[in-house]
């Protein structure tokens, strides 16, 4: 399975972006999906996740109230609104994907073997 991130770009602080990630080799609705973050000399953090049929979402504490993770499986996309942005959201984002039969919406990187390609998120004051 591929994933295919797009969507980072430069934005003011206060603005929003949309991050989209396409899975390719595989159908979206066999993977838990999830997103995660890591800036300049920090590690992984995990942003969100979101189950198989979208029916259960987890936030990390930096997202909550201010990001939303969303999923279409008939496009094989999984989405990531981010509003509100601050400065210490600049970092690359990545998506994940966890094939399981479970329905645990793991938070760490290890529980995730797929990985699409970094997307740079900048945002200015």
């Amino acid at each position: 399975v591929q994933l295919q991130a797009s969507g980072g770009g430069l934005v003011q602080a206060g603005g929003s972006l949309r991050l989209s990630c396409v899975v390719s080799g595989g159908t979206s609705s066999s993977y838990i999906m999830g997103w995660f973050r890591q800036a300049p000399g920090k590690g992984r953090e995990f942003i969100a996740a979101i189950s198989k049929v979208a029916a259960n979402v987890n936030y990390g504490n930096s997202a909550k109230g201010r990001f939303i993770i969303s999923r279409d499986n008939p496009m094989n996309s999984v989405y990531l609104q981010m509003d509100s942005l601050k400065p210490e959201d600049t970092a690359v984002y990545r998506c994940a994907a966890r094939p399981t039969t479970g329905a645990v919406l793991a938070t760490t990187p290890d529980r995730y073997p797929y990985w699409g390609q970094e997307t740079l998120v900048t945002v200015s004051s």
